[in-house]
C-alpha cells in the first residue's frame, strides 16, 4: 500500500510508501506495478541505477531527450535534497523547480517524468541513491542544465559542492531551452 503527498508542480508524484517497522528494523516494497501506476508512475520501469556519494557531492540537473526517461527515485542509506525542474516548454511552470527531502528515515520516494531535469545533494555523510528508469541508459541523448542557474536560484545545502567536470560544463536553462524536445 503507498500513498502520495501533494507537490507544487503537476507532473512530479511523491510517493509514501507503507513501512512495517518493529525492534528488527523495517520491511516495505519500493516498487509494485499495480498500485504505482493508479498512483500515476507511468509506463515500464526497464533499469535499475545505484549510485553512492559523500556530503556535498550534486549530481545534478540531468534528464534525457527523446524518448525521455521516467524515473522513480528514493534514498536507501542517508539523506539528499532532491529537486526537479520543469523543461516542458508548453507547461505554465516551465522552469520553476521545486524540492524534496528524501531519506532513509521516511523512505519517500519520487517520480519524476519525462520533461523534467533531476538532481541531488547529499547533505548526510554519504547516500545511497538508488532509481528504476522507464527507458535504458543512453548517452546520445544525455543532458544536462547548470546545477549553479543563476535564473533557477537553486539553494543547493552545500557550502563547497563536489561537483563533477560535465556537470561543471552545463548550459543555463535559458541556453538550453531552445533544443529542448516538445514533450
Amino acid at each position: 500500500m503507498i500513498s502520495t503527498l501533494p507537490t507544487r508542480l503537476d507532473g512530479p508524484i511523491l510517493i509514501e510508501p507503507r513501512v512495517v517497522a518493529d525492534d528488527r528494523g523495517f520491511f516495505l516494497e519500493t516498487y509494485r506495478r499495480e498500485p504505482y501506476r493508479d498512483a500515476g508512475v507511468l509506463g515500464d520501469l526497464v533499469q535499475d541505477n545505484h549510485s553512492r556519494s559523500t556530503r556535498g557531492t550534486i549530481r545534478a540537473l540531468h534528464f534525457q531527450t527523446e524518448p525521455g526517461q521516467p524515473k522513480l527515485v528514493r534514498v536507501a542509506r542517508g539523506r539528499v535534497f532532491d529537486v526537479v525542474v520543469d523543461l516542458r516548454r508548453s507547461s505554465p511552470t516551465f522552469g520553476e523547480w521545486e524540492s524534496f527531502e528524501l531519506d532513509d528515515v521516511r523512505h519517500l520516494q519520487l517520480y519524476v517524468p519525462i520533461g523534467f531535469a533531476h538532481g541531488f545533494c547529499v547533505v548526510s555523510d554519504v547516500a545511497d541513491f538508488v532509481y528504476k528508469v522507464g527507458s535504458y541508459y543512453d548517452p546520445g541523448t544525455e543532458r544536462g542544465i547548470a546545477w549553479d542557474d543563476l535564473d533557477l536560484g537553486i539553494p543547493w545545502p552545500a557550502p563547497d559542492p563536489v561537483v563533477s567536470e560535465r556537470d561543471r560544463h552545463n548550459p543555463t536553462l535559458a541556453a538550453a531551452a531552445a533544443d529542448l524536445p516538445a514533450w
